[in-house]
């Protein structure tokens, strides 16, 4: 879960961090002019993304009359494809140094990489000397003192604090990226935070009350840790122009059956981990998956990928016929690949409910069955 850099900084405050004064508006007709910090200001484009500085989505500006011109120019844009969703306008800060710091997951390595460079800013990638180190988690407080060691003596105090309380940070919030860029650091050796891009373990928003708080608060901002926190399971859109819908269970077979259709020239709508050894005959999640890929006009065929351990294909199909009835206005094709426990009763439930359902245990023979359907014998739904 990517936050908004807004909420980022609320939760880095949250624990004593300090951050630039500022408030969230989410339109200029939201703008109150009182309400806004001592200015000269910083206006802030929030959008689910990197590279805004670069995309001129972070602009100065003097006077208030000056952050509601530049919110009225940039409401309604995107910022490189994704939606803005409201704008920070905080106090801009006087510095004497910009450092950058970096806590991620290294997945590769079972450790966490915590980077750091004397120098920050939008080109901190390309310009930069970045220092590097592995540590695991019970290591990453002497990992601080480590990775700031080459830095210039004058930074070192600031950066090496910086690093160890972001750490903490880090850790409490179960983050697999945590990246201040810039580190402003003040003339009198403190430091605050210029921007922050925080990326949270969704599986974990359940333990976290801060996060799962943010979640119920904007979940038009947060629409797949929302659906998962409501719902239970991972379905989360990766095309909204895509025209395959997707029910799928099973993380790894779900992500592997989109890279193929991609492969193959197809666009999948969504990926899908359904887990259909939780259903327990209630047929609420595939009601909700259906719902979801319905919204989406662009969808001409849905593929259901089923390759059952512990499910029982008999209740799937039956669930299927019940949450389809339950869904008209999702009047496409479906193929079905099933495979597994009760597949022949599966078949037969199918058959009977009279549903424009394929059914085809082969992966191959089924997405050569989808690409037909896309070929021209797909009805679009309303």
């Amino acid at each position: 879960m990517f936050l908004l850099e807004h909420h980022a900084k609320e939760l880095l405050a949250a624990h004593a961090l300090a951050i630039p004064a500022g408030v969230l508006v989410r339109s200029s007709r939201d703008l109150r002019p009182r309400e806004l910090p001592s200015g000269p200001f910083m206006v802030k484009a929030q959008a689910l993304t990197g590279g805004r500085g670069k995309a001129g989505a972070v602009q100065g500006a003097s006077s208030a009359q000056e952050v509601k011109r530049i919110i009225a120019r940039l409401d309604g844009t995107t910022v490189m494809g994704r939606p803005i969703h409201g704008f920070r306008v905080e106090q801009r800060i006087d510095f004497v140094h910009e450092a950058y710091v970096s806590l991620s997951v290294d997945a590769a390595a079972a450790c966490v990489r915590t980077m750091v460079s004397d120098a920050g800013g939008i080109d901190v990638e390309t310009h930069a000397a970045i220092h590097s180190v592995l540590a695991d988690a019970e290591r990453l407080q002497e990992a601080s003192i480590e990775v700031c060691a080459s830095v210039p003596p004058a930074i070192r105090a600031p950066l090496s604090d910086a690093v160890r309380r972001l750490s903490e940070i880090f850790l409490t919030y179960e983050a697999t990226l945590l990246e201040v860029n810039p580190l402003l650091i003040l003339a009198d050796g403190s430091w605050i935070v210029g921007d922050v891009k925080l990326v949270v373990d969704d599986n974990a928003i359940v333990r976290q009350p801060a996060l799962e708080a943010l979640v119920r608060q904007y979940p038009d901002i947060y629409p797949e840790a929302a659906r998962k926190l409501m719902h239970g399971f991972d379905y989360v859109e990766v095309d909204a122009e895509g025209d395959i819908g997707l029910i799928t269970t099973g993380a790894g077979l779900s992500l592997q059956l989109i890279d193929e259709l991609k492969a193959q020239g197809c666009r999948s709508l969504n990926f899908c981990d359904i887990r259909s050894g939780q259903f327990r005959g209630d047929p609420a999640r595939l009601v909700a998956v259906m719902h979801w890929i319905a919204s989406r006009a662009s969808v001409r065929v849905v593929l259901v990928n089923i390759f059952a351990g512990i499910t029982d294909l008999a209740e799937f199909a039956q669930l299927l016929v019940q949450a389809t009835a339950q869904v008209p206005e999702l009047r496409v094709p479906i193929i079905a690949r099933l495979i597994g426990r009760n597949l022949d009763v599966a078949k037969d439930i199918l058959r009977a409910s009279g549903l424009r359902v394929i059914i085809e245990p082969d992966l191959d023979r089924a997405i050569e069955l989808t690409q037909g359907a896309l070929a021209g014998k797909g009805e679009r739904h309303g």
